[in-house]
């Protein structure tokens, strides 16, 4: 299975999916990722590549792609931001696509979502979540049941990677285990941990 991972930071896929694929990943399915990180310049490159190549240890195929946009200011590298994912299109055919939430409060995040939906018409989406200071939290109406121990990896592996973003006070453990518990209890999780995305659009083949 060819799964593309995209997110705006250096640490946005780990928070919205990384639990998800390390629960992939771990299982005896082969999986092929497409790791990208637009924004990732100097300290915040070096953790996007060494988180990336731990959580794709496992991975049948992997590429991790990164790109220099500036932090924040995604919208006004709009030109530039179409170009770098009509790159992706010519060489990226994925089965599934983690994306951010196209109703995420974030400037970069919400462009990564449309630009991610501008590129990819026929793919099936899953758009991730990731909790903020703007409260933009919704309704999800996939989820994918994990168990505890994967929940503190990913948490763990979090806190290991990111240095940069240790002193901000949303990027804390209570807050991954937190959301995670939440959506675990709305999913019915045997194990009480779940993560949780948004698809906008399934297409059903009949044989």
């Amino acid at each position: 299975m060819r799964v593309l991972c995209i997110g705006a930071h250096s640490d946005d896929i780990e928070i919205g999916c990384g639990g998800t694929m390390l629960h992939w990943l771990a299982s005896s399915r082969a999986l092929c990722v497409t790791w990208v990180v637009l924004s990732a310049q100097g300290q915040r490159a070096d953790e996007a590549r060494r988180s990336a190549a731990h959580w794709l240890r496992r991975a049948e195929d992997c590429e991790v792609v990164t790109g220099s946009f500036v932090d924040g200011r995604l919208p006004a590298q709009y030109d530039a931001a179409k170009d770098f994912f009509e790159s992706l299109k010519s060489r990226v055919q994925p089965d599934i696509i983690f994306t951010h939430s196209l109703a995420d409060r974030h400037q970069d995040h919400r462009l990564a979502g449309e630009l991610t939906w501008n590129t990819w018409r026929d793919h099936l989406v899953l758009e991730y979540e990731i909790a903020k200071y703007e409260g933009d939290l919704g309704h999800p109406n996939v989820f994918v049941a994990l168990p505890a121990a994967t929940i503190r990896r990913k948490v763990t592996q979090l806190q290991k990677h990111f240095g940069t973003q240790r002193s901000k006070d949303w990027f804390s453990d209570d807050t991954f285990l937190g959301l995670a518990r939440l959506r675990g209890v709305e999913s019915r999780s045997p194990s009480g941990y779940a993560e949780a995305f948004h698809a906008r659009k399934l297409v059903v083949a009949m044989p």
